[in-house]
Parts: structure tokens; sequence; C-alpha cells
């Protein structure tokens, strides 16, 4: 399996990788049924080819991951640290390759794909950066000469289940902090990107990660569901479907696990009459149409005052008719494609069903008919005009690259329409009235929002998640990923007592 692991990518046309598992600081060949990772902008080209984990090699990482784990917590955490800022750097140092696999794999445009890259890089730099910040607080005590000491501890095995759209900064921010704070890892990366996975994986070990601290398999529902059950794991990270994400909340309720989860979003923009028409304009279609809304922070409801709608979905429509869809890797190429054929369908699917309820398109109507469009699993960024609130697209995410736009009559018939939704992940508002963007940041039900600019984007060093069907548990990202991978103890610290 050696060459497997070579950080330069085997160019187009040649022969596909091969994917091993990462068991116990061993790369292994999976045991279980072939799968294949194929170019969602040419199916027929298969980017890498492997063999799912066993029941046995799923069982094996989870039990490598129990062993290591009091060893991994007891290591100084500026080591731990360390290994975090080495894995950080080869990953920068091989950015712009490993940009063009995940853009190979998953469609996202070049660019994009490649800070992606980069922004998994920068999220182990902070989470390395964890070592130099206070790690437990001192509080005063009643009696005389004690101290009331709250210290943190590591959860101890994280089971992880990572989505297709992020493929290396989703399980980065889950993966860096539960490492950096002690915990050992046992991933399960969708199957659809399982590269950029192993690049992951790759950089991790190679910067010095003890055997079985890490354990990357690739696995259908099964293996998802033996990490969840198995007594062996302390916690769960996930990120996916708000329907699968619930269940897991049901069970591990059930089992008495922490869960964390991060769910869908049918995430709003809010466009009033005194707003830059054009400047929210490129930010609705940015957060629309990035990575071809493939996004659970992407905007696919526009609310809009009355007085400005026209001439805002004019302007909205003529960028979404202008961008241009390819080949995520081609020079100049804003929109890639979806993720498979049946992604392409569903939201083609979602398209056609608000037309017939009523919605007037006014960009992106028709599917691509011939070419290589046609061939791949593209469909073209759509804007609909919604006759109201009651069609199914108000309320059902599609998962791709649909705005659908209705009217408001005030701000606060805006506001309100904005948080008629069961999800509450992202949203944004563009005004120039600050008492309407604070009634905003007091009032709307969502965990992340922006003024002025798209719903979509993060950083690291700030809390990430939503609220309603959004989200379940602690935050991820910034501090507020301590409350999920740490657990704390109070210690009441008296002198010794003489007698």
């Amino acid at each position: 399996m050696a060459d497997v692991l070579t950080t330069s990518y085997l160019t187009e046309g040649r022969a596909p990788m091969d994917l091993p598992h990462l068991i116990d600081g061993r790369w292994a060949e999976g045991e279980g049924e072939a799968f294949t990772d194929t170019n969602p902008a040419r199916p027929a080209e298969v980017v890498a080819s492997g063999r799912l984990a066993s029941a046995r090699q799923v069982e094996a990482a989870i039990m490598a991951a129990r062993e290591a784990a009091a060893g991994w917590a007891a290591t100084p955490h500026h080591e731990r640290a360390a290994v975090l800022a080495t894995a950080a750097g080869l990953i920068d140092r091989d950015a712009e390759a490993w940009g063009r696999e995940l853009s190979r794999e998953e469609g996202k445009t070049l660019p994009e794909a490649v800070a992606e890259v980069r922004g998994a890089a920068r999220v182990l730099r902070y989470y390395a950066a964890e070592a130099d910040r206070d790690s437990g607080e001192i509080y005063a005590s009643p009696r005389p000469g004690e101290n009331v000491l709250v210290v943190r501890r590591p959860v101890g095995v994280t089971g992880m289940i990572t989505p297709f759209n992020f493929p290396i900064v989703i399980p980065a921010w889950k993966i860096a902090p539960a490492l950096s704070y002690g915990n050992t890892v046992v991933w399960k990366p969708s199957t659809l990107v399982p590269l950029l996975a192993l690049r992951l994986a790759q950089a991790l070990t190679e910067a010095g990660l003890p055997a079985g601290v890490l354990n990357l398999v690739y696995g259908e529902a099964e293996a998802g569901s033996a990490i969840v059950g198995h007594p062996a794991v302390d916690a769960i990270s996930f990120t996916g479907s708000t329907e699968v994400g619930r269940a897991l909340i049901a069970r591990c309720g059930a089992l008495g696990k922490p869960v964390q989860t991060e769910m869908g979003g049918k995430n709003a923009s809010v466009v009033l009459a005194d707003a830059d028409l054009g400047h929210a304009a490129e930010q609705v279609c940015a957060g629309a149409f990035r990575s071809s809304g493939q996004k659970c922070t992407a905007t696919s409801r526009l609310i809009v005052e009355e007085s400005v709608a026209d001439e805002l979905l004019r302007e909205v429509a003529r960028r979404a008719e202008a961008l241009v869809v390819g080949d995520p890797l081609g020079e100049g190429v804003e929109m890639g494609p979806l993720i498979t054929g049946a992604a392409r369908d569903r939201v083609s699917a979602g398209v056609r069903r608000a037309v017939e309820e009523g919605a007037t398109p006014l960009a992106g109507a028709e599917p691509y008919r011939g070419g290589e469009l046609a061939a791949g699993w593209f469909v073209p960024p759509a804007v609909l005009d919604l006759p109201g609130t009651g069609v199914d697209f108000w309320r059902r995410e599609l998962f791709g690259p649909v705005v659908g736009a209705v009217r408001a009559s005030s701000p606060e018939e805006a506001l309100r329409l904005a948080d008629q939704s069961d999800h509450g992940l992202s949203a944004a508002i563009f005004t120039k009235d600050l008492g309407v963007a604070l009634r905003a940041v007091e009032h709307m039900e969502v965990g992340v929002l922006h003024v002025n600019s798209e719903s979509a984007g993060t950083f690291p060093w700030v809390p990430f998640g939503g609220h309603k069907l959004s989200g379940f548990g602690p935050k991820e990202q910034g501090r507020a990923a301590r409350d999920f991978y740490t657990r704390t103890v109070t210690v009441y610290l008296a002198p010794p007592h003489t007698s």
C-alpha cells in the first residue's frame, strides 16, 4: 500500500487510486464489497476505488481507538498540538494537488476546492493553538484556604460520520478539536468522497499521530450504525440530513450517549428596500449557487420587500443565467455538477414541482438536454418567483442551486417569513437600517446570521451550528467545541488538615 499514499495524485486519464482503510496505524485493504469514487462531471471516469470495511474491521478500528485513548489523553497538550500543526503544513504543501482531487471527486470548482483544502489546514492550526490557551477555571470558595477548580478531561473515543459536500474541512473541524483535547477517533466519511478523507488521514499520520488515535473506515449505513451503537464509543458527531440526524439523536438518547448533529437548512436571505441591490444580488447568488448549492448554509429562500422585488429578481436571474457551468477543473468555470445522478434528478424534480404549483421560473427552469452538461450530473442555476409560502419548495431542502423568492410588504413581514421554517441554521439580511438589523439579531431563530453578506460561510474560531431541526447538541468550531469534546471535573481543593 505504500504507493497509494504518495502525495502527488495521478493525472487525469491514468489508473484510479486504491483506497485503503487506516486501522490501528496500519493501511489495510477493505474486506467488504467493492465501491468506486467517480467524477460527477464525467460519471464514467473512476477517480478512486476500494473495498468497504467489513464488520470485523469496524470492530478492530473501534477497539484500536479504545486501546489508544489513555495514552493519547496522557500526552501533553503541546505534543498533541505539534502533530496538528505539522499536519496543517503538509496539507498546505499539497493543497493545489489535493484541490484538483477534490474537484474531481466532489465537483467543486478548482478555486473553491483549493480554498477548502487550505481551510482544513487553518482549522488544524486553530486547534493546535488551543495548547496555548486556558484549559480550565479557578473560582473562589467561601471556605478559608480552599480553591474551586474546573478542569477539563477528554470524553474518550469519539465516532464521526461526515458528509460528501465538504470532504476535508468538515472532517477537519470535527477531528482537530477531538485530537487537540485528547480524544481518539473512529471516522466514517461519505463513500462518495473517500479520496480527500484518505488525504486528511494521511497528513495526520505522516505528522506523527500514534497508532490507533485516528481510525478511518469506509462503509455504508451498517458501519455507521455499528460505530454509534458500540459501547466502547463514548460520543458521536454527525453532519448530514435532518432525517438521519433525528434518528441518530433518538438512538443516542436511548443509549445515554452524547451526540452532536449538524443537519439541514432552508436558509433565507432578506433584501429590504433600502439595501444596495447590486451587492445584495451578488451575495444572494453567491449563497445560492457556489458549491452548486450543496451547502447546508446555502440560500434557498429569498424574501424581498415588495417595492424593490422586480428589480432585484431581474438582477438575480441575470446573474444566474450568466454563470459559467461546466467541468469544475475548467478555466473560468463558476459552477460544477451535483454529486450524483440521483441528486440531479431530485433537484430537477423539485423545480418542476414548484412550477406545477404556480412558481414562475426566471432562470434555469429546463434541465440540460445535450452535450457534456447533460452527460454529467449538472443542473442549471435556477431562480423561481414563488406564488406564496404554501408551495412545497418553501419547506423542503433540495440541496442544489435553486432559490425561490417571495415578496414582503414590510421589514417586519420579511423577518417573520424568514423564520417560517422548521430549520434554523443560517440567514442573511441586506439593509442599511441598523435598527432592523439589530431586531434580526435579537429575534431570528438561526444559529448564524449574516448582515449584508451571503448566508454561507464560517470561520473556525467562532461557533457554528443551528437551532430547531438544523442542529442538536453543543455547537461546532471555535471554543464551543470544548463543550462537546471535553467533560468538566469540578475540584474542591482544600489544604491538608492540621490538628
